[in-house]
């Protein structure tokens, strides 16, 4: 199979049947083997009956229906697991991606030997003030801490190869940062593609302005978990320890100036400084040591990502 297109939708009874006509025409005049992997969100709208029914007239179809509504991360993760095309298309069930769009990041993909090509709506029609102003920032912040250097991260439309997202998985809000996530997996060829954005036709946006708070704390997630979730001693022993070390020092200057100079201890501002210090180290150790404790037991401490074997 050449290509599997896998689009999250929550409440868009209306947007899918014309999107299902869109994509097959793409599909029909490309020649492109496919299927088309529709994960319903808890829709209250009637969206899984359409699904049933455009999978009925097209055996292309298939779908997935979740008890309540999780979230784009969740829906994502399962396609993901159903998904069997060499190429895999992630889209908004919405509207505003076109699925004209598909055949030229399958080409860019392929030219530039990439692992995934993320879009680039460059001209966007979201209001500016709440949604293109703090994209923006929030863009500008995830390239610098990720060195990943895309100017729309959270763009709906990318193209995967296929062993990128059998490779990893997706979970809480981290749809926003696919990339990363498969950065730290080894997938380190990353494009961008510039992709139209259509405005929107039917109903509202699904997500409402706190959706840029939990996106910077899901990034410090993922940051922690790709460079430490297999070592979080490297990171909490060495804080706990130049914290402990701090306090010592402290306390072994006061011991000196109460043994020469006479002067008090316990009524002197470094006296509490250097408890609060040695406390909080101490804690920072203990952490890392639990941390690595259930690191060491996890099921999945030594699987590693084999690209060949001889």
């Amino acid at each position: 199979m050449n290509l599997s297109i896998v689009i999250p939708a929550y409440n868009e009874a209306e947007s899918l049947p014309e999107l299902t006509a869109w994509i097959e025409q793409v599909v029909a005049a490309n020649n492109y083997s496919y299927e088309v992997i529709f994960i319903d969100d808890g829709s209250r709208d009637g969206t899984w009956e359409v699904i049933e029914q455009l999978s009925a007239k097209n055996s292309h179809i298939r779908g997935i229906k979740f008890q309540r509504n999780y979230g784009k991360s969740p829906a994502l993760n399962e396609g993901f697991k159903l998904a069997q095309g060499d190429y895999v298309v992630t889209m908004d069930a919405d509207l505003q991606d076109s699925p004209e769009e598909i055949p030229g990041l399958i080409a860019t993909l392929e030219e530039g030997n990439y692992d995934l090509v993320s879009g680039w709506k460059k001209v966007r029609h979201d209001n500016k003030l709440t949604k293109n102003l703090p994209s923006k920032l929030y863009n500008g912040v995830t390239g610098k801490l990720s060195g990943i250097k895309l100017h729309d991260m959270n763009c709906g439309l990318k193209i995967y190869r296929k062993n990128v997202i059998k490779s990893i998985e997706i979970f809480g809000e981290m749809h926003r940062y696919i990339p990363v996530l498969a950065k730290s997996a080894g997938f380190n060829r990353i494009g961008e593609k510039v992709v139209i954005h259509q405005k929107r036709k039917y109903g509202v946006s699904k997500f409402g302005m706190e959706r840029f708070v939990n996106g910077f704390l899901d990034l410090s997630t993922v940051l922690f978990i790709s460079r430490y979730g297999r070592k979080p001693m490297h990171l909490f022993g060495l804080w706990g320890t130049l914290l402990f070390l701090l306090g010592f020092f402290i306390t072994v200057y006061l011991m000196v100036s109460k043994l020469f100079w006479h002067t008090p201890i316990t009524t002197r501002v470094p006296f509490y400084l250097a408890l609060t210090v040695m406390i909080l180290g101490t804690q920072f150790f203990l952490a890392g040591f639990i941390g690595e404790l259930i690191s060491r037991n996890s099921a999945d401490r030594n699987q590693y990502l084999i690209e060949k074997t001889l």
